[in-house]
């Protein structure tokens, strides 16, 4: 079978290549040596996919459905494995080859249970839809591993602020936002009150449904810090919707507040981090020149 990238896959990773990146070149023949050293077999790629990785449907010796997930070292595959290792498919996707970092042909590759690829808890109204997926985030807050080595959110933030920074220098339009986000970030890190192991980019479309539980999440990015952080991403889910609707401001401080109450988070926290996520990741759209999604992102902050 011919693995060849999706092409959301080729435009995302294309946005973000470090200059020399051939990681897209090797993949067709990465996939073919999994795919043999596991015995698997093939039934389809999924697409369109995910941003970050090849995900492939497939079939174990024994018949059991799977799925084979290749990605490349800058989306910290191996950080994700030992996460749903240290997560045992409590909430999230269970891990089926918890195979150690520098093992030989496992490195970048993920043996996942098969969940229902194309249900995610987005199809869902709204409303049920924050519900399902909050409740799927609250099992997923545990303490980190003894001695990990999980990037905290200070860490991810701070590089992050950077190039906020440069984004901010080369539109001055956008200078007021920065600040403020940036602001936020510096009085959230102050007293963070907890340190948790986090999703990292927990969506509405990272919770699959599945026949162990109705629903678990993929695709973690992980990081130790505030429940608060892990939360704002899902603050800002459907945006488009939110930006489309003439009450959009007042439904974005209600989505705020009942996602804080609904997990107990306080409620100025999670403000603050839906502000600085928000901001990072319209600058950033606006950086790889996807104009439409970085002014729907900072018309969103400005709500805020």
């Amino acid at each position: 079978m011919a693995f060849e990238p999706p092409r959301r896959l080729v435009r995302a990773l294309g946005e973000t290549a470090p200059e020399g990146d051939d990681w897209l070149e090797k993949l067709p023949g990465l996939a073919r040596e999994a795919v043999e050293r596991r015995e698997l077999t093939v039934e389809r790629v999924q697409l369109p996919g995910g941003r970050s990785s090849l995900v492939v449907l497939v079939r174990r010796a024994d018949g059991t459905p799977a799925v084979l997930k290749l990605a490349p070292p800058r989306a910290r595959p191996e950080s994700e494995r030992v996460a749903l290792a240290h997560w045992g498919g409590r909430g999230a996707v269970q891990l089926l080859e918890p195979v150690s970092k520098g093992s030989e042909g496992s490195e970048g590759v993920l043996l996942l249970e098969r969940l229902h690829p194309d249900v995610s808890v987005r199809t869902l109204p709204e409303a049920k839809a924050l519900l399902e997926a909050a409740g799927t985030l609250r099992r997923l807050w545990v303490d980190p591993p003894e001695g990990h080595v999980f990037e905290t959110v200070a860490e991810r933030t701070g590089r992050q602020a950077k190039a906020m920074r440069a984004g901010a220098d080369a539109a001055p339009e956008v200078a007021p936002l920065v600040d403020a986000a940036l602001s936020a970030r510096e009085e959230l890190l102050d007293s963070p009150p907890e340190h948790r192991l986090l999703h990292g980019t927990f969506r509405q479309s990272k919770v699959l449904s599945g026949d162990r539980m109705p629903w678990l999440a993929v695709g973690p990015d992980p990081v130790v810090g505030e429940h608060a952080f892990d939360l704002a991403r899902l603050v800002r889910d459907r945006v488009e919707d939110l930006i489309a609707q003439p009450s959009g401001a007042t439904t974005t401080r209600r989505r705020v507040r009942r996602l804080a109450e609904s997990l107990e988070v306080d409620r100025d926290r999670l403000r603050g981090w839906t502000l600085f996520r928000a901001v990072e990741s319209g600058v950033r759209a606006r950086r790889v020149g996807r104009e439409r999604d970085a002014e729907l992102l900072l018309e969103f902050a400005s709500w805020l």
